[in-house]
């Protein structure tokens, strides 16, 4: 390999040709400032924060996109670079919606702490706005491109799932949405919230139902119960100042029983139920001629991608309603019953780590018991700022344990979080049930990992299972062209709509751009849920005592008829509603 000597502030260096400023600067220890930049996704240079001096260049050039030449003699500090950094922070400014009291993103914007770094004037520059429309259409994202810094990182990670976002208009005029000004809620926004966790700033978020849920609460005459999904607890310690990777599952019980919710429960009972009934639902088809490839229906956001690109699949799709949906359905039917409670009076809560729950509460078809399985889903972020404003404090909290019994789950639901995960908790229930015994090897590694495409066979019995894991929707769609084309023979693939899975939903804490590019997050939130599953006792859905449970008082078995009314769904062609 060929390297390149240089040197950065009178620091020699030796780095790879081909490297960029940035790059060599962070090798080491200077992180040069962007806004615009996201590795291998928006290198544009577009926005002239991350600006730095080379000797003899007559122009300041962009650190993120400049690749380094031999000799070369960079200043990332010299008052020429702060002051250029300075003023177009400034600019920036001055047609930005500076009300940073009241944003969503207030100290943990990247905007923000830039201006605060340089001591940058809110009033140097002050004029003309570009007029901009408010867009709440959508039932997961909100859209205020005033406060838009016009950086296209929300493009970039949109380009790379659906693509329904991009600018309009040119100069002055120029703003980030739909084409011809469409609403969100009217093109093919799978509502994944991947372009909430790319913007520095504040316009986009989530759409926020944190005074709903206080409101519920405070109702006496409601019981208000809520699950928390797996990918939950990997990452919420991050919104109290926690290192990525921190296990926060305790701390969450303790803070959700103080905020006044009436049973805290964990989805992860219903990730092994999902596991009964998918698994149940696969062997049945394998067996039986069924319409195979089968792909999972845990990610509401993949669902509703496959409605709008892929509705020659919907046959393939699992008629399995998520763990999220499964959950509420149990609430409001099996545990009411049980608990003498009408349903009606029971408001039912998720802390999900993905916007696109949002949407999915609201489908029509997901009333088990004639209203909402669940009424309310609420991100990883939500919780964080009801624990906040509740005046609770993270690190005087206790390690609690779920109530019991839709608190039980086992290390399979655990690591349904991560990509791979659902695959890997599926194998663990069909190869014993297949081979008709207890198999001791129940690590799946093949299947782990956060590579886009992963692919394995295995062998039980007389049956050779082939199966793919997809996460990110640009690998799902290669996966699904390549089995339409007949170039791929699947049995089983899982498919998850967020890069990762669901440790990297688009409601989780947000990390700074500088801190994804040198910190493998995914991974380590991933890692978080392993070690879980490691820990448990019970590493198999079929070995979830509260399942068995739930079975012989109410579902009767896998696939019964009753399971199949209240556990399973159906989908919806949307290809004709594209615009």
């Amino acid at each position: 390999m060929d390297m390149i000597n240089i040197t950065i502030n009178g620091t020699p260096v030796s780095v790879p040709a081909g490297t960029t400023i940035l790059e060599a600067a962070r090798t080491i220890g200077i992180e040069i400032p962007t806004l615009c930049y996201m590795k291998e996704k928006n290198e544009i240079g577009a926005c002239r924060i991350c600006v730095v001096e080379v000797t003899g260049a007559r122009t300041l050039v962009a650190a993120c996109v400049m690749p380094v030449s031999e000799g070369m003699e960079i200043k990332t500090r010299s008052d020429r670079v702060l002051k250029a950094r300075k003023k177009t922070l400034e600019l920036i400014m001055s047609n930005h919606n500076c009300e940073c009291l009241a944003c969503d993103r207030s100290e943990n914007c990247e905007l923000q702490t830039l201006a605060r770094n340089f001591g940058v004037d809110f009033n140097t520059y002050k004029g003309a706005k570009t007029e901009v429309e408010l867009d709440e259409s959508s039932p997961s994202i909100v859209r205020d491109d005033s406060k838009c810094i016009l950086c296209r990182r929300c493009v970039a990670a949109c380009r790379s799932q659906t693509g329904v976002i991009g600018a309009n208009h040119r100069g002055f005029d120029t703003t980030i949405g739909c084409a011809f000004e469409t609403k969100l809620a009217d093109v093919a926004c799978v509502n994944c919230g991947q372009c909430i966790e790319a913007c520095p700033v504040g316009a986009l978020v989530e759409k926020d139902q944190i005074n709903d849920i206080f409101a519920a609460i405070n109702d006496p005459s409601k019981t208000v119960v809520v699950q928390t999904a797996p990918a939950v607890r990997a990452a919420i310690a991050e919104g109290f100042g926690k290192p990525i990777g921190t296990m926060g599952k305790g701390k969450m019980v303790a803070a959700l029983r103080r905020l006044g919710f009436d049973k805290v429960f964990d989805t992860n009972f219903t990730a092994d139920l999902t596991i009964m009934e998918e698994g149940t639902e696969l062997i049945g088809r394998v067996q039986n001629g069924g319409v195979l490839p089968m792909i999972t229906s845990c990610s509401p956001g993949w669902i509703k991608y496959c409605e709008h690109y892929f509705p020659d699949f919907l046959p393939n799709l699992s008629t399995c309603k998520s763990p999220q949906q499964m959950f509420g359905a149990c609430i409001k039917t099996w545990w009411a019953k049980r608990n003498n409670i009408d349903p009606k009076d029971i408001v039912s809560v998720s802390i999900m780590p993905c916007t696109a729950k949002k949407f999915e509460v609201g489908r029509e078809e997901m009333q088990a018991a004639g209203v909402p399985d669940v009424d309310y889903a609420l991100t990883t972020r939500e919780l964080v700022k009801m624990i906040k404003r509740a005046g609770l404090q993270w690190d005087n909290l206790p390690d609690e344990e779920f109530d019991s019994p839709l608190g039980e789950g086992t290390g399979a639901a655990v690591i349904f979080g991560a990509t791979g995960g659902v695959m890997e908790a599926a194998l663990r229930t069909a190869v014993d049930v297949l081979s008709g015994q207890e198999n001791a090897n129940i690590e799946y590694k093949e299947v782990r990992g956060m590579d886009g495409i992963k692919e394995a066979s295995y062998t039980v019995g007389d049956l050779t299972l082939n199966l793919a894991v997809a996460s990110g929707l640009e690998n799902a769609k290669k996966v699904l062209e390549a089995v339409r084309a007949g170039e791929k023979n699947y049995h089983f693939i899982e498919i998850m709509c967020c890069p990762g899975g669901c440790i990297n939903g688009g409601g989780q804490p947000i990390q700074p751009n500088w801190v994804r590019e040198t910190v493998d997050v995914k991974a380590l939130r991933a890692g978080v849920l392993y070690q879980e599953d490691l820990d448990l006792p019970e590493r198999k859905s079929h070995h979830n005592s509260a399942v068995s449970v739930a079975y012989s008082e109410y579902f009767e078995k896998p696939n019964s008829h009753i399971a199949h009314e209240v556990l399973h769904t159906h989908y919806v062609d949307r290809s004709k509603t594209i615009k």
